[in-house]
């Protein structure tokens, strides 16, 4: 029989859950920042996160300039192109336009103001070093998780000099083009003296996984990751699996690193868009399922793209505790999916999963994401505590900070055994 919570009560509960949630620091395992060591490659400002991805393409709909053209602009000249179509001529109530909006608000500026090159001015005269740490403050992040891939040309001349970490920063060995494109990745690795065959033969698994462990132990990287497209099937006779099996799982036993599997992007459905043009399908996650029954001594990390995934994702980890879910991933990154998605694995995995990362591309974005996750997350999370009061079970606030801590990076942490 339930119980009838006095008012009083109900209120401690929440206000215990909200002061948690708030004010707990966070592990941020996945994004597509850079340590400040690489300079450019680390994006912020006001200019890099009205040209992002979630906002080029919703502004396109607006445009009638052609994408060619628009790519031709300087970024300024985007970037007000943008501002005006979402900011201006229309209100901005998409999730990406009001990330921008609370991002201003939390620095200080003022969201109500419509004319950009005020605030472009602000972010001018920021000293970048300080801004890191006043972002990561706001966003009271402790951790950022960089995704590095040895295949960027950008970014390996930074590894191949050598730089002093900034210890907030860890990283993910990410290997899209090696599973993806084997291809055109085999000259790229015997360019680099590593002795691999297009048909698989003689050491290329073997000079594969040294080619891992080299750069896994360069990035001292925290996993290895993908993103795969809907149509990822394990096993199967294609390349990405032969790889998979052959040298990808070999190094992660070995090493004890998990397998991060980022499943469901439609890379160029309108190719013209470039970053904005990829798209989302709904995958089979039998291969997932067969990752995990068929190597139990792997760790895997995961999480999907389609919302209509979801379900099935938190079923298969609750049969094997050598998968990790983690986040709401870009499309699923709104209000209402991450609601829906943070009670469902509440429900079905209890507390061993991590709630959110941010996927930021742009520094600044960590202050609106984890801002508008927090909010959803203490509201979900109210209410199960209400519940279990409401069985007579009552959580002390120790309880609920230990909860919150393992689901904002804690689990992660445990899982990987760091």
């Amino acid at each position: 029989m339930s119980l009838t919570i006095p008012e009083a009560k109900r209120e401690a509960i929440t206000a215990a859950v909200g002061r948690s949630v708030r004010e707990t620091g966070v592990y941020d395992i996945h994004t597509h920042l850079y340590d400040p060591a690489f300079g450019e490659l680390l994006l912020w400002g006001i200019d890099d996160q009205l040209v992002y991805h979630y906002l080029v393409a919703e502004a396109f709909r607006h445009f009638d300039i052609g994408y060619v053209d628009f790519w031709r602009l300087a970024k300024e000249d985007q970037a007000q192109m943008i501002w005006d179509a979402l900011f201006v001529e229309n209100s901005p109530l998409s999730e990406a336009c009001r990330g921008v909006l609370t991002a201003l608000n939390r620095l200080g500026l003022d969201a109500n103001q419509r004319a950009l090159p005020s605030i472009r001015k602000w972010f001018s005269e920021q000293d970048p070093d300080e801004y890191i740490t006043r972002c990561m403050e706001l966003a009271k992040v402790n951790t950022i998780c960089m995704t590095n891939s040895p295949f960027d040309e950008l970014e390996t001349p930074k590894w191949d000099a050598g730089f002093e970490r900034d210890r907030r920063f860890t990283s993910a060995l990410r290997i899209d083009p090696l599973l993806l494109e084997w291809d055109s990745v085999v000259s790229q690795l015997c360019d680099a003296g590593y002795e691999v065959q297009p048909d698989f033969s003689g050491k290329t698994m073997d000079e594969v996984q040294r080619f891992l462990r080299d750069w896994a132990k360069r990035m001292d990287a925290l996993y290895v990751m993908v993103s795969l497209p809907p149509t990822f099937e394990y096993p199967a006779d294609t390349e990405c699996s032969r790889l998979i099996d052959g040298a990808i799982l070999p190094f992660c036993r070995e090493s004890g690193l998990a397998f991060a599997l980022m499943i469901g992007v439609k890379r160029g459905v309108n190719a013209a868009m470039q970053l904005a043009g990829d798209g989302i399908g709904k995958p089979s996650l039998v291969g997932l399922e067969n990752l995990c029954s068929g190597h139990p001594d792997n760790k895997f990390l995961c999480t999907v793209l389609s919302r209509e995934s979801q379900h099935e994702l938190c079923v298969i980890a609750r049969k094997f505790r050598n998968l990790h879910v983690f986040g709401c991933w870009w499309f699923t990154n709104i209000p209402n999916v991450i609601e829906e998605m943070t009670r469902m694995r509440l429900d079905l995995i209890g507390m061993s999963f991590t709630a959110q990362h941010s996927d930021a591309r742009v520094l600044d974005q960590i202050i609106y994401k984890w801002d508008h996750s927090r909010e959803i997350i203490a509201g979900v999370l109210s209410e199960k505590y209400l519940n279990l009061a409401a069985t007579g079970r009552e959580s002390s606030e120790a309880e609920i900070q230990r909860d919150v801590e393992g689901l904002f990076g804690g689990s992660f942490s445990r899982f990987l055994g760091r």
